[in-house]
C-alpha cells in the first residue's frame, strides 16, 4: 500500500490510513468494552473507591513508565513491526484475563495486574501508532490525521461503553475481556497487510539509551514542546476525575447498574466525538491557548454538574466535558506533531504522553483518595477548581500557536573526507567553527550565537562555547564537542529547514568576503602515543636535553 505524497483534503482518501482507521476503531471498542468490564467487576469485588479508582491508573501509570522506551523503539525500529508486537501481546493478554474471569480467578490485585499489562501494551503502541501517521499521510493534512484519530477513539467511546455495559449486564465481564480479545485481530490482519514505502536508512540505529537521551535534550530544548508538556500534564491531572469516579458515580450518586455506567461513559464519549469535530473547524480560526482554555471550562462545568446526581441532568454535563477532553488532548499532539521533526517524533510523543498521562495517572490515585475520605462530590468538585486553575497557567505558560515549520532534513550537508583516517567510533570530537564580524555587529551576533547554541545542543553537541580572539577583536570561535565521529555526523544530518533562518542571519553578519572556516579534531591522550623502546627513552632526557622537549 503506497504513501500518498501530494495533499489531499482529507485523510480518508488515503486507502492505507482509511484501513489502519477502521481496524483501530475495532480495537477501540473492545478496550472501552473490557475497560466497563474491569471497573464494574472491581466494584463487583467489594473494592474500597480507591481500588475502583486504580483501575483508570493501571492503565494510564504504564503510558508514563514505557512510553520514553517504548519512542526511543519505534523511532529506531520498523514502526509497524512494533505495533504488531504490542497488538499481538494486548491479545494474549486479555485472553487470559477472560480465561481467568471465567473460571472465577480474579482478584481485585490480580485485576489491576491484568489491566496494567494491558497498559504497558498500549504505552508501546502508541508512540509507534502515532508516529506512523505521519507515514501514511502526507504533513498537509497531518492535523486532521490526528483530529480523526481522537474522533475515531471517540466514537468507540461513545456507543463502546453502553455496549460493554450491555455485555457485562447479560454475559458478564468475562464476555467483554473476551470481546476486547477478538478486538485486536483485524488491527493485526490490517499491519500484516502494510508494507510502508519508507526512505532507506542513511545512518546505523542509534542505542536505546542514547536514543532516549537524544529524545530528553531534543525536547529539554524546544521550547514549544516543552509548553505544551507542562500544561498536558495539569491539565491531564484535573481531567482524569470524571473516567476513573465514572463507577461511583453511576452506583453512588445516581444509583445504577453497569447499564447506566455504561450509558454514562456513551454520553462522554459522544461529546468527545463532537469535540473532534469542532476542534477541526476552530483550529484555523481560534488560537492554540484559547482552545485549551474552551476545553478546561467544559470540563470544569461538566464534572461540577455531574456531581449534582442527576441522570438526565449528568448527561449532557458528561458530553460537554468529553468535547473539552478531547478537543484539549488532541490540540496538545497536533502542537506535539507539528513541531517535531521525523527523527525524534515518536520520542516527543512519548513524552507527551508521559506528561498527559503521568498526570492521569497521579489525578485517578489524588480523587479516588479525596473520594475515599470525603465522597464523590468533594472529589468531583476538586477535579473542577484544579481544572480552573490550569487555565490560569496559561497566563504565564502560553501554548504556542502551531505552525507550518518546514522539519524535513536539509540533506545539505556532505560528510567531509580527512586526512586522518576516522571510522564510526572514533572519537572524542572537537569542533571549531571561526566568524568574522565586525565590532558594530556583536550585539545582534551574541543574540544570533545564542539561538545556535540552543540549536546545536539540541541535536546532539555537547559543551559548547564561544570564544574570542585577544589578538584579533574580528575573530570568535564556537567550540563544541561529539564522543565520536558517527555522533559528529548524526548532529549534521538533523538540521532541518526550519533552522535555515539562523544560518542565514549568522551568514549577514560576516566581514564581506569572509566565510566560516571550520576545523574538526580529534582528541588524543599522550599515553596513546606508541611505545619508546627503551634505548630511544635513554638517549631523550628533557633535563639534560631541554630543546627536545619544546
Amino acid at each position: 500500500m503506497p504513501v500518498m505524497t501530494d495533499p489531499s483534503p482529507s485523510p480518508f482518501s488515503i486507502r492505507l490510513f482509511r484501513a489502519v482507521w477502521i481496524a483501530s476503531l475495532c480495537s477501540n471498542f473492545g478496550g472501552l468494552i473490557q475497560s466497563v468490564g474491569a471497573s464494574w467487576m472491581m466494584t463487583g469485588l467489594g473494592a474500597s473507591p480507591q481500588m475502583v479508582a486504580l483501575v483508570q491508573a493501571s492503565t494510564s501509570l504504564p503510558i508514563m513508565l514505557l512510553s520514553l522506551w517504548a519512542g526511543a523503539v519505534a523511532d529506531n525500529l520498523d514502526r509497524r513491526r512494533v505495533m504488531l508486537a504490542a497488538q499481538c501481546f494486548m491479545l494474549a493478554v486479555s485472553a487470559m484475563l477472560a480465561l481467568g474471569a471465567w473460571l472465577g480467578w480474579i482478584t481485585p490485585w490480580l485485576l489491576l495486574v491484568f489491566t496494567f499489562l494491558i497498559g504497558c501494551g498500549t504505552a508501546v503502541n502508541g508512540p509507534a501508532w502515532q508516529a506512523s501517521v505521519g507515514d501514511m499521510v502526507p504533513r498537509s493534512v497531518l492535523p486532521s490525521a490526528v483530529a480523526m484519530n481522537s474522533m475515531g477513539f471517540n466514537i468507540a467511546r461513545s456507543l463502546g461503553p453502553a455496549i460493554g455495559g450491555l455485555i457485562v449486564a447479560a454475559a458478564g465481564a468475562a464476555a467483554a475481556f473476551l470481546a476486547n480479545a477478538v478486538s485486536y485481530v483485524g488491527l493485526i490482519a490490517v499491519l500484516l497487510r502494510w508494507q510502508p514505502n519508507l526512505p532507506p536508512r542513511r545512518l546505523p540505529r542509534e542505542r536505546l539509551g542514547l536514543a532516549m537521551a537524544a529524545g530528553i535534550r531534543y525536547v529539554r530544548l524546544s521550547p514549544p514542546i516543552r509548553t505544551v508538556l507542562v500544561r498536558a500534564a495539569a491539565f491531564g491531572l484535573a481531567a482524569s476525575a470524571l473516567p476513573a469516579l465514572m463507577p461511583l458515580v453511576a452506583r453512588d450518586l445516581i444509583g445504577g447498574g453497569p447499564l447506566t455506567y455504561g450509558v454514562l461513559l456513551g454520553a462522554f464519549g459522544l461529546g468527545a466525538v463532537g469535540g473532534a469535530v469542532l476542534g477541526g473547524k476552530l483550529r484555523g480560526r481560534v488560537s492554540t491557548e484559547n482552545l485549551v482554555r474552551y476545553a478546561s471550562l467544559g470540563l470544569a462545568i461538566g464534572g461540577a454538574v455531574t456531581a449534582l446526581g442527576m441522570f438526565w441532568l449528568a448527561l449532557p454535563a458528561l458530553a460537554f466535558a468529553g468535547g473539552g477532553w478531547v478537543l484539549a488532548l488532541s490540540t496538545f499532539n497536533v502542537s506535539v506533531q507539528m513541531a517535531s521533526p521525523r527523527w525524534v517524533v515518536a520520542r516527543a510523543i512519548a513524552l507527551y504522553q508521559m506528561a498527559a498521562f503521568g498526570g492521569m495517572a497521579t489525578g485517578s490515585w489524588l480523587f479516588g483518595s479525596i473520594a475515599s475520605a470525603h465522597g464523590v462530590v468533594e472529589a468531583l468538585l476538586a477535579a473542577a477548581v484544579i481544572q480552573l486553575a490550569g487555565i490560569a497557567i496559561g497566563l504565564v505558560l502560553r501554548l504556542p500557536q502551531i505552525s507550518d515549520l518546514n522539519l524535513d532534513p536539509r540533506n545539505s550537508w556532505t560528510e567531509p573526507h580527512t586526512a586522518v583516517p576516522v571510522d564510526a567510533r572514533s572519537g572524542p570530537i572537537v569542533i571549531t567553527v571561526e566568524h568574522r564580524i565586525a565590532q558594530t555587529d556583536i550585539t545582534i551576533f551574541l543574540r544570533v550565537m545564542a539561538e545556535r547554541r540552543r540549536i546545536r545542543s539540541r541535536d546532539g553537541a555537547r559543551e559548547w562555547t564561544l570564544l574570542r580572539d585577544l589578538a584579533d577583536p574580528t575573530l570568535w570561535i564556537e567550540r563544541f564537542h561529539f564522543s565520536t565521529w558517527l555522533e559528529y555526523v548524526r548532529h549534521n544530518e538533523r538540521r532541518t529547514h526550519a533552522d535555515e533562518a539562523n544560518s542565514d542571519a549568522l551568514h549577514k553578519l560576516w566581514i564581506s568576503g569572509t566565510d566560516a572556516v571550520v576545523h574538526r579534531r580529534i582528541e588524543r591522550q599522550t599515553s596513546a602515543l606508541p611505545f619508546l623502546r627503551a634505548s630511544d627513552a635513554h638517549e631523550f632526557d628533557p633535563v639534560t636535553d631541554p630543546s627536545r622537549s619544546n
